[in-house]
């Protein structure tokens, strides 16, 4: 992992992507694989129009990475061409600042390459290795076997279920938890 913080802009880089800070410039392509109803099925946020994308950038993702109560969005972007194939979320969340929750969207032409991997272990690295978190967790709608796939392939562990516990559409959705701490992040990389 490269990394690189000059005036405050965060980019990681990888051997094919680059994770960079959310823009407005960004809505379109955000758009173009956040809106795919089938692809996102198990998401939370899946935007009608492209004002919901730039809404959300304006007012729901923090300019400044690290801070408690905020969450702070990175776009994925190749980088043979730098187009945007995905995001992460970032939920700074603990009071103590040591716990950091993890989102991931892939736009459905790229899944299945091993791009979130690339994405999400470059993140890992860095809140564990620079901003020295202590835990990360991912919250996953249990019937995404994908995702649940993936973190269990970045050594993540299942720590809980809860039964009905978010509500989404106007309808009660199960969540699992899984987490893995920095030191066991230090065994694997």
């Amino acid at each position: 992992m490269i990394l690189y913080n000059m005036s405050d802009i965060l980019k990681l880089t990888s051997e094919r992507l680059t994770l960079r800070p959310i823009t407005l410039g960004d809505s379109n392509e955000i758009f173009y694989y956040r809106s795919d109803s089938e692809t996102n099925k198990y998401q939370g946020w899946i935007p009608q129009r492209i004002e919901e994308v730039i809404e959300f950038i304006q007012n729901k993702v923090s300019p400044i990475i690290d801070k408690n109560g905020t969450w702070y969005q990175l776009v994925i972007t190749l980088n043979q061409n730098g187009k945007i194939i995905g995001d992460v979320g970032l939920h700074f969340f603990d009071n103590e600042n040591k716990q950091v929750e993890l989102g991931c969207t892939l736009s459905k032409d790229y899944q299945g390459k091993g791009y979130a991997t690339e994405a999400i272990t470059n993140v890992l690295d860095y809140l564990f290795n620079t901003l020295e978190k202590h835990r990360i967790i991912a919250s996953i709608d249990p019937r995404n076997k994908n995702s649940i796939r993936l973190f269990q392939r970045l050594k993540f562990r299942k720590e809980a279920h809860f039964k009905e516990s978010i509500l989404i559409k106007n309808k009660w959705m199960d969540d699992v938890i899984y987490a893995i701490l920095r030191c066991e992040w230090s065994v694997k990389s």
